[in-house]
């Protein structure tokens, strides 16, 4: 894989080319000095001062028997034992805020690459929905996904110059509450040919895909042909793609092959020899029965997390383990 493969999967990058055929979205540079905030995890959990007053946790209750642990008396000499400030973003705030108008007042965030998928349990509503920026801010700063992105997006790129790009950028995309997770897909091209068709959300079985397997094959190579094939500059990628309930197909978001991208429903080996060889067959997994869940696999995490095939860093943190155990079993001490 090249650095260059895994930038235009920026959503900065493609996003412009796709716009007709993807949901509604504002993308906004952020500045250094907020990127260095979310990487930060010394001292408190702090969320940035809001100068127009929102609040990401509303509902907190104050116990101010507690807050008097946490007082520091006033005729202190010791500096260290003052608290800091909040940090705060004034600029970025009110752009966010106006785009979240823009957008119908509801928006779910993004950086470069990833959604904070994995910090969703955080928020007052449980999913990505945000209002504010303070809710946006606290998804991004509790969320270990979007490290990937800020410390290691090209680690795993044959040709790497950095380990990070040099700007980021937040996306905030439209949030639609009818959105129905069964209907998105994720689609595997290999040779700018379209190879594979994988249910997105995994750990659910929707018979309702049972019904309409055929016309989405169908649709969506449409799709890939009509619109996708000869506009991505890349040979091997992935894309994501949302089916509304008229039929239409909606580009959610571009991978890298391989690397840190789920294959979901496949594993990357067949992807790249035996569908390849089936020339232009296109294979669609579905979960087509409720023994076919899979309720471990978390697709918010950088695929490395998950991986325990052989050779994987789990398959050899698993081999390095058993040796351990082996070798205390057969010390002297063992047998005492």
């Amino acid at each position: 894989m090249k650095e260059e493969e895994v930038k235009r999967c920026q959503i900065q990058e493609w996003y412009p080319k796709f716009r007709s055929v993807s949901i509604k979205t504002e993308i906004k540079e952020i500045p250094e000095s907020f990127v260095e905030y979310l990487l930060d995890d010394e001292g408190p959990f702090l969320l940035p001062e809001s100068i127009t007053g929102e609040d990401a946790l509303p509902q907190r209750v104050h116990n101010p028997e507690e807050e008097d642990d946490f007082q520091v008396p006033e005729d202190s000499e010791d500096e260290s034992e003052q608290p800091s400030p909040p940090p705060c973003f004034p600029e970025l705030e009110l752009v966010v805020k106006q785009s979240i108008e823009t957008l119908g007042g509801a928006i779910f965030p993004k950086l470069n690459w990833s959604s904070p998928k994995d910090a969703a349990w955080i928020s007052t509503t449980g999913n990505l929905k945000c209002t504010s920026f303070s809710e946006i801010v606290l998804l991004l700063k509790s969320s270990e996904t979007l490290t990937h992105d800020l410390c290691h997006a090209f680690d795993s790129c044959d040709d790497k110059t950095s380990s990070r790009p040099s700007t980021f950028y937040l996306a905030l995309r439209k949030w639609y509450p009818s959105f129905h997770p069964e209907m998105e897909f994720r689609c595997f091209v290999r040779h700018r040919l379209l190879v594979g068709i994988s249910q997105r959300e995994v750990t659910s079985f929707y018979p309702v895909l049972l019904e309409k397997k055929e016309d989405l094959e169908i649709s969506i190579q449409e799709f890939f042909i009509d619109n996708v094939q000869e506009v991505f500059e890349s040979e091997n990628y992935t894309f994501d793609v949302y089916v509304t309930k008229d039929g239409r197909i909606k580009i959610i978001d571009f991978n890298p092959w391989g690397a840190f991208t789920l294959p979901l429903l496949f594993n990357w080996e067949e992807l790249e020899t035996d569908l390849v060889d089936n020339g232009d067959f296109v294979q669609f997994q579905i979960i087509d029965t409720r023994c076919g869940v899979r309720p471990g696999l978390k697709t918010a995490v950088p695929y490395d997390y998950l991986d325990t095939s052989p050779g994987s860093g789990w398959d050899q943190f698993m081999r390095n383990a058993d040796e351990e155990l082996r070798m205390q079993s057969e010390s002297p001490e063992a047998g005492a």
